[in-house]
């Protein structure tokens, strides 16, 4: 028997696969099984098999007759991007070994102004859905700066033990003196 998961909205069973894209500013929500950043998915009952199974092309049945999970028209993805999987959810997880992932880029046929759209691609995206805007990262430190940055806190760390001992000096002998 499946454990089925009830989530406002449709019921799903699990286990279930599901795609997001991602330009580094979402994360998956466990809350919601990841439902506001999912793209597409299916139910894949692939728990206590006797043999491999191989997922997104599908054949969780180990005849080697190979069917669809998700398909989502415009995705746009540039290269020297990742590929992440991952096998946990809300409060459920299972022991996966991810053997291989292959990846094909589809040839088909575009107009000129298709070609120069998919050439441009430099952030991640999705026809027909905002992805939250990436902010830039900051420029890394140099070594001159980072160096400057230890030198003064050290400074500023030796500066401020020596007042800390001639306060506490002066405390003591003030305190002495009031016993005299």
């Amino acid at each position: 028997a499946q454990k089925r998961r009830y989530s406002p909205g449709v019921q799903r069973v699990f286990p279930y696969i599901s795609a997001m894209v991602n330009n580094g500013s979402l994360s998956y929500d466990h809350e919601r099984d990841g439902r506001p950043t999912e793209l597409g998915g299916c139910t894949a009952i692939v728990r206590n098999l006797h043999y491999d199974t191989f997922l997104i092309m599908m054949d969780i049945d180990g005849k080697h007759e190979w069917r669809d999970c998700i398909e989502v028209p415009g995705v746009r993805l540039p290269r020297g991007y990742y590929f992440g999987t991952s096998s946990i959810t809300g409060d459920l997880s299972d022991n996966h070994d991810v053997i291989s992932l292959k990846l094909f880029e589809l040839t088909v046929e575009r107009t000129p102004e298709e070609e120069k759209l998919h050439r441009d691609v430099f952030l991640p995206s999705v026809d027909n859905m905002k992805l939250p805007e990436m902010t830039a990262p900051l420029p890394p430190l140099s070594g001159l700066a980072l160096f400057l940055i230890v030198f003064f806190s050290l400074v500023f760390s030796v500066f401020a033990i020596v007042i800390g001992i001639i306060l506490y000096n002066k405390w003591q002998e003030q305190s002495r003196k009031r016993f005299y």
